[in-house]
């Protein structure tokens, strides 16, 4: 008979649920075992207060039922609304994630070297250091930068993102637009949407012009660029593409500190889908990203055994959703 006092053990669930061991060892790694069966354990678990020892059921299995997950940082909302989903889709399969904040990336390859120590099952990572390392043995899933061959990268279509915007601005009466970019000058797939914008314009007859800018450079600069296009108060783009949410909230800021109006002067499209707050209105018009989608395929790709089945590349598609930047009522 189990002490008042002691810790329960998986024998004494199988006592109280009066079943066999190997069925509550069923119960507890989510084998499949007969309904009723798996009620009474449950229920038993919940009298007992049972808690699973999972560092245990770890050394058993050789695995350790934690992920890393490696991002900038969790200030940008759409860095943190991976991180949400990620975790979300790692609790539904009873594993844990670590969360890496890198900052820059020089610190990726500490977080990934700390990551191997402590034994994770996988990494997943939105990195930036151009010369990163990876042991061969460990499972590892990029996010929106090819790695080569062996590791799975999972992406947006972002050629199909950047030419939809175009499409859009083309849609919705626009003649002559720009884009804009700040970021990293990595090869990784978010560049894309620049081909893609300038394909959705050579299609529509659309007019150009592109200022590009590196991460570090001043944001000054689109403020000059914007200065230098306007004449007698009218600026001569009638739409701006700008190749993130976060650049284009700031992009409208400064365009009504040069006195003018967004959508009536001038609509505005970004890319990520960027909420105020969940489920509230998105910051500006936007190319979103399928996050939710993102993260499951991630998982689902770094828990497979099936290496060889594993394929360089996954694009999930993008939509557009209006955001108060853009002028559809005026269709």
């Amino acid at each position: 008979m189990k002490s008042e006092h002691s810790v329960p053990t998986m024998k004494d669930v199988a006592r109280e649920a009066g079943v066999a061991l190997g069925t509550v060892s069923k119960v507890v790694n989510g084998i499949p075992v007969g309904e009723s069966y798996r009620l009474r354990v449950e229920e038993a678990i919940k009298k007992l207060n049972y808690q699973v020892n999972s560092y245990a059921q770890g050394l058993k299995a050789n695995k350790t039922y934690t992920v890393a997950l490696l991002l900038p940082n969790t200030e940008d909302p759409f860095f943190a609304s991976l991180a949400y989903h990620i975790n979300l889709s790692l609790l539904k399969r009873r594993y844990r994630m670590l969360l890496c904040c890198t900052v820059n990336s020089d610190q990726e390859q500490e977080y990934i070297t700390m990551a191997q120590q402590n034994k994770v099952d996988g990494i997943i990572g939105l990195t930036y250091n151009p010369n990163l390392q990876i042991e061969e043995n460990t499972p590892f899933v990029a996010i929106d930068r090819s790695m080569g061959s062996k590791i799975p990268c999972v992406a947006s279509d972002n050629f199909a993102g950047g030419q939809l915007a175009a499409e859009k601005l083309a849609d919705l009466g626009c003649t002559n637009v720009a884009f804009l970019r700040i970021g990293s000058s990595l090869d990784n797939e978010p560049n894309k949407r620049k081909a893609g914008f300038e394909n959705g314009c050579l299609s529509r007859g659309l007019s150009y012009k592109m200022k590009i800018l590196n991460d570090g450079e001043p944001f000054e600069e689109f403020t000059r660029f914007l200065s230098e296009h306007i004449h007698d108060g009218r600026l001569s783009f009638d739409g701006i593409f700008c190749v993130t949410d976060r650049l284009a909230y700031l992009i409208i800021k400064t365009l009504r500190q040069l006195n003018l109006r967004v959508p009536e002067d001038v609509q505005v499209i970004g890319f990520d889908g960027i909420r105020v707050f969940p489920g509230a209105e998105h910051v500006c018009s936007t190319i979103v990203q399928p996050v939710p989608e993102i993260a499951e395929m991630c998982v689902n790709l770094l828990l497979q055994e099936n290496i060889s089945a594993k394929p360089p590349l996954v694009c999930l598609p993008v939509t557009y959703v209006s955001g108060g930047t853009t002028r559809e009522g005026e269709i």
